[in-house]
């Protein structure tokens, strides 16, 4: 009677073991699957479609020259005093005080001395100075024949040169030629440009961006689309938050932005970066930019 208790208990043991272990992985696979079984849906980042400004531009360079300048040839015997070269002086100062005559200045300028090697060098007798007013300064630049039905008079100008690079200066087309160069097979256009400051001294290589057929279209980053062959996609995003591939048209890029020409509403939800963890259908947990 005691063996056949004691084998008794012994396999009452065993299935209580064999149950726990079954309802301990039970418990566990439980746990892993709640856990890891359903998958969060990725934070991706969102944005809205908007309007922005967009405008077609022509780049070239240019020299500046100012709106008026006077040379006056003068013999060094003459001179009664030291004239005061890059001094800004006024409509009415003497420029030069000689022997037989002042020289008065006939508008407001700055005194600069041309050719100043060749004078160091040639001319032992004599002296040119330049009288030059760059409070206004021109540039002349030819456009590539291709754009000449869009250069006209009053076209926004942005202006750069070396010696300020960070600073953009704002011009305007002034004029533009009457034909086109056939030697050059481009159009002439002068900007004019106000420096009231000097900050741009005559003679400076200018960079010229003309901006032409300004207007407002749909814009979207260009880190929110897929290239694939000729064909261009974004995914688009429901009140749900899924995620719809498509495909639309763009047209010009500018400071970041991509230009939509069709296939986005204004005010449509996109996926703006992370397109590697979004997949078609697929839900998001959007963050907006």
């Amino acid at each position: 009677m005691k063996r056949s208790t004691k084998i008794t208990s012994i396999i009452i043991i065993f299935f209580l073991i064999i149950t726990g272990v079954i309802v301990a992985r039970t418990m566990i696979g439980m746990h892993f699957e709640k856990k890891f079984g359903k998958r969060q849906p990725p934070g991706i980042i969102v944005t809205t479609v908007n309007q922005k400004i967009f405008q077609n531009k022509v780049e070239t360079f240019g020299t500046a020259v100012p709106i008026r300048t006077k040379a006056y040839n003068i013999e060094k015997y003459e001179i009664i005093s030291p004239i005061k070269f890059n001094q800004k002086i006024k409509k009415g100062d003497v420029i030069a005080k000689l022997k037989t005559r002042n020289i008065i200045a006939p508008f407001d300028g700055v005194i600069g001395k041309r050719n100043f090697s060749d004078d160091i060098e040639v001319s032992e007798s004599s002296i040119v100075i330049n009288l030059e007013d760059a409070s206004i300064l021109f540039v002349d630049v030819d456009i590539p024949e291709i754009y000449a039905p869009f250069i006209t008079k009053g076209l926004t100008v942005d202006i750069k040169f070396s010696g300020n690079n960070e600073k953009i200066y704002k011009g305007v087309v002034d004029s533009t030629s009457s034909r086109i160069n056939t030697e050059k097979r481009s159009l002439t256009a002068r900007i004019r440009l106000d420096n009231p400051n000097s900050e741009i001294l005559p003679g400076a290589l200018l960079e010229i961006t003309i901006k032409y057929n300004e207007r407002d279209s749909l814009s979207i980053p260009d880190t929110s689309v897929i290239l694939e062959g000729n064909k261009v996609y974004i995914y688009k995003v429901n009140k749900d938050n899924l995620t719809k591939k498509t495909e639309i048209k763009i047209g010009m890029r500018n400071n970041g932005n991509l230009e939509v020409v069709s296939g986005l509403n204004e005010g449509e939800t996109i996926v703006a970066e992370g397109l590697k963890k979004v997949r078609q259908n697929g839900k998001i947990k959007p963050i907006n930019k």
